[in-house]
């Protein structure tokens, strides 16, 4: 007769004593290494920035934080490592825009961005560029819409891979100022610069930083950055948005955040939240950062998941519009 309510005790016991070790699993949080997976090679912006980062990281929490280079396939070599980890918060994810590109560029991937990642927060934008030679006749981005409109199909821009994000960003421009334009795809940020110096594209358009060197000699002159706002490093440059008409809304820009596995515990992503946003606000990792033209920019987790959805639904648009064959 008594059987009944001793397993349920029994039960109620468990239950506690699971929480209760969950919980504690949390507060010792972090009582060893931490991996961060980067889905870059080494030395680029999201690698570098990724680095800064986590040194910073490492001496608040006074624990190594580590990065883990696992390049490959659009990202999707490490996305699949870090959604198979154990969610305990001892492997995160270096998250970028490339993540969203991934969602409708790949048919089948070995994850869901939005269901197999706990958003931790976005770390850094940065801007997207329009150059051309410093002897282009082209002088304002105006100069380029007008000649792309008088002579269809004439003008290229070249950019790196196609399905990179400043493929993508090209093709949009494209498409919402109405021009029929060439996009040449190249395989490095190096062979677009070589590109045009040679004269075989009329313009580029790339991440801000690899070209700010160029820019700053006077071998290259940016016409246009892509983002909401001018570029800090560049005032006198106008935004395309600036041109008016149907790019009066236009906006694109490259950004990256770090992510846990999904059922990662709450209280260990909040804690990563609260350092993150630390170290995003420590005037030596500003400096930082800014040297590699990065604009830090933490936010919550509910504003990552809100970018993330709201940029897989954004270049998933601009693949099919483009025609751009799923892999």
């Amino acid at each position: 007769m008594q059987r009944r309510p001793f397993l349920q005790s029994a039960a109620a016991a468990l239950a506690a004593s699971m929480s209760w070790s969950g919980v504690a699993r949390a507060a010792d949080w972090p009582s060893r290494l931490i991996k961060i997976v980067v889905p870059f090679g080494p030395g680029g912006v999201a690698d570098v920035t990724a680095r800064i980062v986590a040194k910073k990281l490492g001496e608040q929490l006074h624990q190594s934080v580590i990065i883990e280079n696992r390049p490959g396939a659009g990202g999707v070599v490490a996305g699949e490592l870090v959604a198979r980890a154990a969610p305990d918060g001892y492997t995160l994810l270096l998250m970028s825009n490339g993540t969203a590109v991934s969602e409708g560029l790949f048919r089948h991937l070995p994850f869901d961005a939005q269901k197999d990642f706990a958003p931790i927060s976005t770390l850094g934008f940065f801007d997207i560029v329009f150059v051309v030679p410093a002897d282009s006749r082209f002088k304002t981005l105006a100069d380029l819409l007008a000649f792309a409109r008088a002579n269809p199909d004439k003008l290229n821009l070249g950019t790196v891979n196609i399905g990179s994000t400043q493929n993508l960003a090209a093709q949009l421009f494209k498409t919402t100022a109405g021009i029929h334009a060439q996009i040449v795809p190249f395989n490095a940020t190096g062979a677009v610069l070589t590109a045009l110096r040679s004269g075989q594209i009329d313009a580029g358009v790339e991440v801000l930083s690899p070209m700010m060197s160029q820019i700053r000699g006077g071998t290259l002159r940016a016409l246009a950055v892509m983002g909401e706002k001018r570029a800090p490093e560049l005032p006198q440059v106008p935004t395309v948005r600036e041109s008016g008409g149907a790019l009066a809304g236009f906006y694109a820009a490259s950004w990256n955040a770090l992510a846990a596995p999904a059922k990662t515990p709450p209280d260990v992503l909040q804690r990563l939240n609260q350092e993150v946003v630390a170290a995003l606000k420590s005037p030596d990792v500003i400096h930082s950062l800014t040297q590699i033209n990065v604009q830090p920019r933490p936010g919550t987790p509910a504003q990552l998941a809100e970018l993330l959805g709201a940029e897989i639904r954004r270049w998933g648009g601009v693949i099919k519009s483009a025609g751009i064959p799923q892999q």
